[in-house]
């Protein structure tokens, strides 16, 4: 194994916990947002008002798109694990 084989390995795993993170990130920052627009129109700034929509949206995100985020990873735990007798060598 030698330190390209562990830079592609980390690249790989880093752009894949991009990927898999990207939805829920995704849809908290849109819910954040039009909450905090609502905030400064009304005027209304309680703290309730803008973790519940977001822990709500994030759920709801998990929900939906959970299975494809734990498809990819058990995806890439499976070849991680499989390669592991070409990486002793």
């Amino acid at each position: 194994m030698n330190s390209q084989m562990v830079l592609t390995m980390g690249q790989e795993a880093l752009w894949l916990l991009l990927l898999v993170s990207s939805p829920v990130l995704a849809v908290v920052l849109v819910v954040g947002l039009v909450v905090s627009i609502f905030q400064a129109i009304t005027q209304i700034h309680e703290a309730t008002l803008s973790f519940v929509p977001k822990l709500i949206a994030a759920m709801l995100t998990f929900a939906i798109a959970g299975p494809w985020m734990l498809t990819t990873l058990v995806d890439y735990i499976r070849r991680t694990i499989e390669s592991i007798p070409t990486l002793v060598l």
